[in-house]
């Protein structure tokens, strides 16, 4: 890896490190603190994603108009004006309505971190969105465990330790990101080349796509919404619902050494990839549906962070790949804004289930939902075999 890309993957790691700090305990917050249902925790949830996904089209655009710095400059700013607003109001309604626009700010930096790594490190594949995609969950690691232990002190330190996070992602974003410049490292993309600039066989590719991650997030978003909450009537503490993401960023770490055979040998058959992650996904929610210690939590979130390493780096490589020249940009906010718009709906949906019919019969809802989402996986590049790109 070049030794430029680690400020993008050092920048990752601190970002993730403060947001993680908030969104696994937005539920327990509005539900336990702000003493909102889970429907209307789902509902808060929806705005702050719908903010985010037009963040992500943002995000997206600005970075094929104006570059990766400006881009993430730009939106580190948002968030952090934002945030130091959250960190001095917090109660009803306000909460909601700065949450959101963290939503939508911090939608920005997404797609230019992954669309910048891409043009800053072509020649990585998916070893470069696995790096970031490392970064993001060694992150998330750190950060709920801290959080967890914050919040059983005092909810209000999670907000000031938050802001103080994100303010140090803002020095190495305007500090350390500037030698990146999308105009001098944009790579040359071979898979649409031939294609002509009007064909609109890579973004009906990509849209298909979508279709999986939509239904994937609108499952994985429970763990930070109706499961945060249903671990709390089950009687585990902050503290250990946070070690669960502890668990997960470790494990997506430790388990590279063991899935790197298998990613080799499927290295051109990403689809093999996207299956089997969808699969073991949906494996973790029947086991939450049979939950009843931490133990079985445990349990659980160690298969779905094994779908998560085969499933999640693949998105924004194939997007990457698909994305015409001078489109990495857009099509990185368009994979990153169908990701948002399942975490958006998820969480509603959630809340509604489980208010109306309990946790058990959204669980194996959800397990089912991520066997369909197969599918999609395995047909999005049907346009492109009619456009005889393959």
């Amino acid at each position: 890896m070049p030794k430029s890309v680690w400020f993008l993957v050092v920048g990752m790691f601190v970002n993730t490190v403060g947001s993680s700090f908030l969104w696994p305990l937005n539920s327990i917050y509005i539900h336990d603190y702000l003493g909102k249902s889970l429907t209307i925790a789902g509902v808060v949830l929806m705005l702050n994603s719908l903010a985010g996904v037009f963040g992500n089209l943002l995000g997206g655009y600005l970075f094929d108009r104006l570059g990766g710095y400006k881009t993430i400059v730009f939106g580190v700013v948002c968030n952090l004006v934002t945030l130091a607003f959250l960190t001095v109001w917090h109660e009803w309604p306000q909460y909601v309505i700065l949450l959101t626009m963290v939503g939508f700010s911090g939608g920005i930096v997404f797609p230019a971190m992954y669309a910048l790594i891409g043009s800053a490190w072509p020649e990585g594949g998916r070893k470069a969105f696995n790096t970031l995609f490392l970064a993001n969950n060694v992150g998330v690691a750190i950060g709920p465990a801290l959080a967890g232990v914050i919040a059983d002190i005092n909810f209000e330190y999670v907000f000031i330790t938050n802001l103080a996070t994100y303010a140090v992602f803002f020095f190495i974003a305007v500090f350390a990101f500037k030698r990146f410049e999308q105009g001098s490292i944009a790579p040359k993309n071979v898979i649409a080349e031939g294609a002509g600039p009007q064909s609109k066989a890579p973004l009906f590719a990509i849209l298909i796509l979508c279709i999986s991650l939509v239904l994937c997030w609108m499952s994985y978003s429970q763990w930070s919404a109706t499961i945060s909450s249903y671990t709390q009537e089950l009687g585990m503490s902050l503290s250990q619902y946070s070690l669960l993401w502890t668990i997960n960023g470790l494990l997506i770490v430790a388990l590279q050494p063991f899935i790197r055979p298998i990613v080799r040998m499927w290295e051109e058959k990403l689809k093999n990839q996207l299956v089997l992650g969808l699969v073991l996904m949906s494996a973790s929610i029947g086991m939450v549906s049979i939950a009843g210690d931490f133990k079985m939590f445990v349990a659980a979130m160690a298969v779905l962070t094994l779908g998560e390493v085969f499933f999640t780096p693949v998105i924004p490589l194939v997007a990457n790949k698909l994305a015409p020249e001078g489109k990495q940009g857009f099509y990185q906010g368009i994979v990153n804004s169908a990701t948002t718009i399942g975490r958006m709906v998820g969480p509603l949906i959630g809340g509604i289930m489980v208010d109306v019919y309990g946790m058990q019969v959204l669980a194996i809802f959800l397990a089912i939902v991520l066997i369909v989402a197969i599918i999609p996986c395995l047909l999005y590049n049907l346009p492109l075999k009619r456009m005889k790109y393959e």
